[in-house]
């Protein structure tokens, strides 16, 4: 099959970034023919504001560059990861003029929610689902900024009054079942959403686990729970030490309550900041580690990292929320505890650690749970199915056999 996987990277690299290399990679390997094309949002500070706003809602110049490249692709299907802000919806129908069938993988809501989190105070938030999201406007829930947000209220209010969502994208992959619900409570037709999990290739293979310590990765954000982290460690102390690969806005805080417990007493401290670390040596960690903390706020899109945890044969302590609940097996793979309740999760990986033989189990567990649900192989076969479909539908809407949205 001839695709074309298209991606607007963002500021500060993310999961998105590696699936969109990652499902590349796998077409190819697989014998399908791939091109792929970015653009990268550090071209933002390029441009002025006004601009800027224009390409958000309509970008003509991305609109044909895509268009050209399909075209001189001969493209069957073009695979869109993230097109906010640069690529823009205008993409979309120039794809589809180029002959192709066009895929987009919904890896946050930022198609029924400006802020893409469906978070806001500290909670989730769903007052704009399935509505013109004018709240977040209100409450400046894109980047904390009123006018930004108005940007992208008004990108999704556009292409929503035009159809571009429901007549101009054959298929969307949803991550989870969970994310899939909240796309049809918006409106989206339930024949166009697929559940398609994120995946790991190459298989890094089973941890020994004998690191002794919890680990979390992520970025250093409100919404990814790092306050109630390192809340939680003033209860669990150094009965287990807590490594934290990542940075972002809170990067101080971590820094501050790792120096904090080190002149606490004369001994080391619980909490080591470690950083960005390169994907290999937190790959190491993962499977050294005793178990990941994932103590998310927000609903989540597919974490990655809790694939590349099960893949190592590492249990996960998640937030009980969203499609956290849908990723980890409570007493098979893992545990759950109550999101954004410090105490809960403190007690939650204090019982998982300190029964060694369980957590052996559930070292088997996670990793047979990766093997029969995440391994590349299963995936491409999904991914293939949903393209064979987007293509059926793309051909049955030119011979008018189905009725495009209104």
């Amino acid at each position: 099959m001839r695709v074309l996987i298209c991606h607007n990277f963002y500021q500060q690299a993310g999961g998105e970034d590696q699936v969109f290399a990652a499902e590349a990679a796998l077409l190819r390997r697989f014998g399908h023919d791939v091109e792929t094309y970015s653009v990268h949002n550090d071209d933002i500070e390029t441009a002025g504001k006004l601009k800027l706003a224009a390409a958000t809602v309509w970008n003509r110049g991305a609109a044909g560059e895509i268009g050209r490249r399909a075209r001189r692709h001969r493209a069957e299907v073009v695979h869109f990861h993230n097109t906010f802000p640069l690529l823009s919806p205008a993409v979309y129908s120039a794809a589809r003029r180029a002959g192709a069938a066009v895929v987009q993988t919904l890896h946050n809501y930022r198609l029924i929610c400006p802020g893409a989190t469906l978070f806001r105070d500290g909670k989730p938030c769903e007052k704009c689902v399935g509505r013109t999201p004018l709240a977040a406007v209100v409450h400046g829930c894109y980047r904390g900024s009123r006018s930004a947000t108005a940007v992208t209220t008004v990108m999704l209010a556009v292409h929503r009054s035009i159809g571009t969502y429901a007549n101009q994208v054959d298929a969307y992959i949803a991550l989870t079942q969970f994310a899939r619900e909240k796309f049809l409570a918006a409106g989206f037709d339930p024949e166009q959403i697929h559940v398609k999990p994120n995946f790991l290739d190459p298989d890094p293979g089973p941890g020994p686990g004998d690191g002794g310590f919890a680990l979390f990765v992520g970025r250093l954000t409100e919404e990814k729970g790092i306050r109630p982290l390192l809340e939680a460690w003033e209860h669990v102390g150094k009965a287990i030490r807590l490594k934290i690969c990542g940075d972002g806005p809170l990067a101080a805080e971590v820094r501050r309550a790792a120096a904090a417990q080190g002149t606490a007493s004369a001994r080391e401290s619980s909490i080591e900041w470690l950083g960005r670390r390169p994907l290999e040596e937190v790959i190491d960690l993962m499977g050294r580690a005793a178990v990941l903390v994932f103590p998310s706020l927000w609903y989540e899109g597919f974490p990655r990292t809790i694939v590349e945890s099960l893949a190592r044969g590492t249990p996960v302590a998640a937030s009980r929320l969203g499609s956290m609940v849908e990723l980890v097996q409570p007493g098979r793979t893992g545990a759950l505890f109550n999101a954004g309740d410090a105490q809960d999760m403190a007690k939650t990986v204090l019982e998982l650690c300190g029964d060694p033989p369980r957590l052996g189990e559930m070292r088997r567990s996670a990793r047979e749970e990766f093997v029969g649900r995440y391994d590349a192989g299963r995936n491409h076969r999904m991914m293939l199915e949903i393209y064979q479909q987007a293509i059926a539908r793309r051909q049955q809407l030119e011979q008018g056999e189905v009725v495009p949205a209104t």
